[in-house]
């Protein structure tokens, strides 16, 4: 057995490491590393929650002692956070877009966190409740996927206003979950206008009801008007100079060299679906840079096409809408 890599919390070069990584650019060395002190710290701030819900006046409490059980509690976040931890840092990291190591064997310096025996709450007439298995990290990685679209939407150039569902498609290997609340009615609310849309791009329809549904969170993240009203904007295709029709302005997050930003931008606002999927059709048949676009009928060739027109600023765009198209959400919605 692998014995995890001890981390010394007061090592004061573990900080000039982090630097280091840092200025590398996209090292994927240096996102696990960030994530990993993410990690130790909310570990931390767990157990100093757990230590200030306890009495700590008795007859041996003292400031020093105070101090070594603060220090032995960070270096403890530190353990705790090594391998595999308790999967806040793989989620951290798959949010922002890298790739989470391989589950670690069981046993190779991980903790895991379901094996900590826990002690049933006793509820009235003495029966035990039913044990809640823990989360899973594909669990935590969708709340931490489904958070960061609330904090800061990624919007693409054409439109990719992140909806709070895109990324939740990583859970979406795991082909026995079932369908997210909302998608089949989605899918079935959408896909008799994506099929005239098809007729005149010839992509295949569900290629563009699964990046509607990456581009709105399926239909959960939907631009909406200042009066609460649908925008029916399912691509997010911005209001240019030359629209003459409503539009709807909110605060999105944009990417330049892979690095985000905020913004307020101006979003086309329509009066039905039927008319959005028409003028998304227009979009690419009427400019050339989508030429490539037109006619694909590879999922990945479609989502790689339209990031290098610059559909989207978002680094991970055409990942992300290949998982979602070749996804069991989408499959499974069709299917119902």
């Amino acid at each position: 057995m692998v014995a995890a890599t001890q981390i010394n919390a007061m090592d004061p070069r573990a900080l000039a490491d982090m630097k280091r990584l840092a200025r590398d650019g996209n090292s994927p060395e240096g996102l696990r590393a960030a994530a990993k002190q993410f990690e130790a710290l909310f570990m931390q701030m767990v157990l100093k929650s757990m230590r200030d819900a306890v009495p700590s006046n008795g007859m041996f409490d003292s400031d020093q002692t105070r101090l070594f059980q603060a220090l032995q509690d960070q270096q403890m976040a530190m353990n705790m956070a090594q391998g595999r931890g308790v999967g806040l840092a793989d989620a951290i990291v798959r949010q922002l877009g890298g790739e989470a190591p391989a589950q670690a064997a069981a046993g190779e310096g991980s903790l895991d966190v379901s094996r900590i025996p826990r002690r049933a709450a006793i509820v009235a007439g003495g029966e035990l409740p039913a044990a809640k298995p823990a989360a899973d990290a594909d669990e935590l990685a969708e709340f931490a996927a489904r958070l960061g679209a609330v904090i800061g939407r990624p919007r693409s150039e054409a439109g990719g206003l992140r909806g709070a569902g895109d990324a939740g498609e990583a859970a979406d290997a795991q082909s026995s979950r079932p369908v997210p609340e909302g998608a089949r009615e989605f899918v079935n609310r959408v896909w008799a206008h994506a099929g005239e849309a098809s007729r005149s791009t010839g992509i295949p329809a569900h290629f563009m009801v699964g990046q509607a549904a990456l581009e709105t969170g399926w239909g959960r993240g939907e631009l909406r008007r200042t009066d609460g009203s649908p925008s029916y904007n399912l691509f997010n295709i911005k209001a240019g100079p030359n629209w003459k029709g409503a539009v709807v302005e909110v605060p999105v997050t944009e990417y330049t060299n892979g690095r985000p930003y905020t913004e307020t931008a101006r979003f086309r606002a329509y009066g039905s679906y039927a008319e959005a999927f028409r003028d998304y059709a227009n979009l690419l048949r009427g400019n050339p840079r989508y030429a490539e676009v037109l006619g694909q009928t590879d999922a990945a060739g479609f989502a790689r096409s339209l990031q290098q027109a610059g559909y989207a600023t978002d680094p991970m765009y055409a990942d992300k809408l290949t998982r979602i198209i070749g996804g069991a959400t989408l499959r499974t919605a069709l299917a119902g």
